[in-house]
């Protein structure tokens, strides 16, 4: 997967369309990631003990990675990130815009 955590991404597609957020988590078996504070559900929590009321908890949900694109840190515009091996062998991701590798 390109985009790894702590990543900042723009969703490109869903009901936070054109929003921005830093990568929480990457599943890479699902092909998912969850953004933070984007694609929130609310969940119905029961109360654990008695006495204790219950609750509804905004939660991040995971969104699939081809919903996003991630943010050049250096240009600050959406890309396709790409892959150069360096001369020392070590592969980086580079921004296609700017040409920077990160």
């Amino acid at each position: 997967m390109k985009i790894k955590k702590g990543d900042t991404v723009q969703i490109i597609s869903g009901k936070d369309k054109e929003k921005k957020g830093k990568v929480l988590k990457v599943l890479p078996k699902n092909n998912k990631i969850v953004v933070e504070g984007l694609n929130l559900v609310t969940k119905h929590v029961h109360s654990r003990r008695a006495g204790e009321k219950g609750q509804r908890i905004k939660m991040a949900m995971p969104l699939t990675v081809s919903n996003v694109l991630l943010i050049c840190p250096r240009c600050k515009k959406s890309i396709r990130a790409g892959y150069k091996v360096l001369a020392d062998g070590v592969k980086k991701r580079f921004c296609r815009k700017c040409k920077d590798v990160f």
